[in-house]
């Protein structure tokens, strides 16, 4: 009896590794978050991506005229927000969504076709879900830490670009070449890491993106 007791619960705790989905707690914790914030009376924009989305501290500040929610969250690739439309983007309505994806799809070797595969899908259920919601697709940045990987990077921008010009109510907005001095990324726009942008980062961020929130 002891025997079958313990196969019963070793097949159980397979079974439930095999449902868990990745970062589950970390975007329980974004609902938290946002849904405290929430005004489900007002329009409402929402930034979500990888990292640089999730540091971006004083995205709000930024644009006060509008309610802004943050749901990026790190490690984050086009899979992961495929998984998360609704936790992340649909359940707040929004009139408008920000998606920072492809920098650490790039990072985990995934080629630029595949990525763009998915982000297909994942715009395909945004616009079916909630016609009216305008897309903005942010670039992958260039950054010190990941530079060897510029080539990938432009190649993914560009099927990013052309995909958004293909489609209605989709935008995308070129981070890339403002991050640049010439033909060399700046080196005074990140923290520590090479990786991760500090406010100076963020500036150029803000400039380049204020025009399409309106």
């Amino acid at each position: 009896m002891r025997k079958i007791l313990l196969a019963f619960l070793l097949i159980s705790s397979i079974g439930y590794s095999q449902t868990s989905k990745p970062f589950e707690s970390e975007v329980k914790d974004i609902q938290i978050k946002n849904d405290s914030l929430w005004d489900s009376t007002k329009p409402a924009i929402v930034f979500t991506g990888s990292s640089s989305i999730r540091f971006w501290n004083d995205v709000q500040e930024r644009f006060p005229q509008h309610q802004v929610l943050n749901t990026g969250f790190g490690g984050s690739q086009f899979s992961d927000l495929e998984l998360y439309l609704n936790e992340l983007i649909l359940n707040y309505n929004p009139v408008k969504v920000f998606i920072y994806e492809g920098d650490n799809d790039i990072f985990a070797k995934k080629s630029p076709r595949k990525i763009l595969g998915t982000a297909e899908g994942i715009l395909a259920q945004l616009q079916q879900k909630n016609p009216t919601m305008e897309i903005v697709l942010i670039s992958a940045k260039p950054s010190i830490s990941r530079w060897h990987y510029r080539g990938k990077y432009r190649r993914l921008n560009r099927k990013l670009s052309k995909l958004a010009s293909e489609l209605q109510r989709v935008d995308f907005v070129d981070v890339w070449y403002p991050m640049l001095d010439k033909r060399k990324v700046k080196q005074d726009i990140f923290v520590e890491d090479g990786l991760h942008m500090n406010k100076k980062g963020y500036d150029i961020w803000y400039e380049t993106l204020k025009d399409y929130i309106d």
